[in-house]
């Protein structure tokens, strides 16, 4: 029997999919909540996870109108950690200790996460070294016919313009400072940012999950892999085509070269349907809201063949922020 706090917690972010009596999810589809920068609830053939664990706050407070608490009432039995900057980790120890779920990363993430819960045990698996090549890959089984692959790759980067036909036009959006002023911090939202300002990154991964026939792709940093690892591209090309790609189109490269990056992930993961993430306004001192992506995105994506152009599912904040049946999909026929 499922709590009330975890039935109550999956109504908020799957909605009326959940079963309100038990909590259990459906098996016949796959449900997607977004809840700030690069972090996702997931539920996928009924089993509940985690991409991320960050509730963004600290610049703001309030901005994204859920809890780490109320993300660990979920009750998820996996958290997938792509990266362990504080815009995706900061919140991985509490989330993992409360829930009970295994922590997925690379060693340095285990160890960033049991140094916010003092030091105590968490249930962890690690993925490769510390010192893990890109390109390194993982394989294994989350529940009964949820496989998942792990890919090591890089996190973005700036690198010298590109020009000619390839090139992208850089984007610069301006900072949102309105969102401080309608959602100003607590003295605790800052403490917390300010104690995992400078955690590590750790090593960077990417995830697939595939489950009866469907395939779900996820990383929070879009690497320049054109120019320092295209062997990674290589590796992703062998991996099943992705019913949904959730990529990470902020990052560093896009001042000198745009969405380029973002776009050599597409290319090699062959979605049929794109979905953006760290595009949002999580750090309003730098970013801008995610309408500001949306226009450079349609134009990046048309740039690819049609034949081979993927719809895309855009999210703006903060409206797409736990809105549950934004990001559903059913699973093949006869799955």
């Amino acid at each position: 029997m499922t709590d009330t706090l975890t039935i109550t917690a999956r109504q908020r972010f799957f909605g009326t999919a959940v079963d309100p009596d038990t909590g259990a999810l459906p098996e016949d589809r796959v449900l997607v909540s977004w809840f700030g920068c690069a972090s996702f609830a997931i539920a996928m053939g009924g089993t509940v996870f985690l991409l991320d664990a960050w509730v963004p706050r600290g610049v703001t407070s309030g901005y994204v109108p859920t809890t780490p608490d109320e993300v660990a009432a979920l009750a998820p039995t996996a958290i997938f950690i792509g990266h362990g900057h504080f815009d995706h980790a900061a919140d991985a120890g509490p989330i993992t200790q409360a829930s009970g779920a295994t922590l997925h990363g690379t060693p340095s993430h285990c160890a960033t996460a049991r140094k916010q819960v003092g030091g105590a045990e968490l249930p962890c698996k690690e993925l490769g070294s510390d010192d893990s090549a890109p390109g390194e890959r993982y394989d294994f089984e989350l529940a009964p016919g949820l496989e998942v692959t792990a890919v090591r790759h890089l996190h973005s980067a700036r690198t010298p313009r590109h020009e000619g036909p390839e090139a992208s036009a850089p984007i610069r959006p301006r900072p949102c400072l309105c969102d401080i002023r309608t959602h100003p911090p607590t003295l605790a939202d800052g403490g917390h940012l300010a104690r995992n300002l400078l955690a590590p990154e750790g090593g960077v991964l990417l995830y697939q999950f595939r489950f009866r026939g469907f395939t779900l792709t996820w990383h929070d940093s879009s690497g320049p892999l054109l120019d320092k690892a295209p062997a990674v591209l290589d590796i992703l090309r062998t991996l099943p085509p992705s019913d949904v790609h959730i990529g990470a189109v902020q990052g560093y490269n896009q001042f000198t070269n745009g969405l380029r990056d973002p776009r050599s992930y597409i290319d090699a993961l062959r979605p049929k349907v794109f979905v953006p993430n760290h595009h949002d306004n999580w750090f309003p001192l730098i970013t801008a809201r995610g309408e500001a992506f949306r226009s450079p995105l349609h134009a990046e994506l048309s740039r690819m063949p049609e034949a081979t152009r993927p719809d895309l599912r855009m999210l703006v904040d903060r409206d797409d922020y736990l809105a549950p049946g934004h990001l559903e999909f059913d699973l093949p026929p006869g799955a």
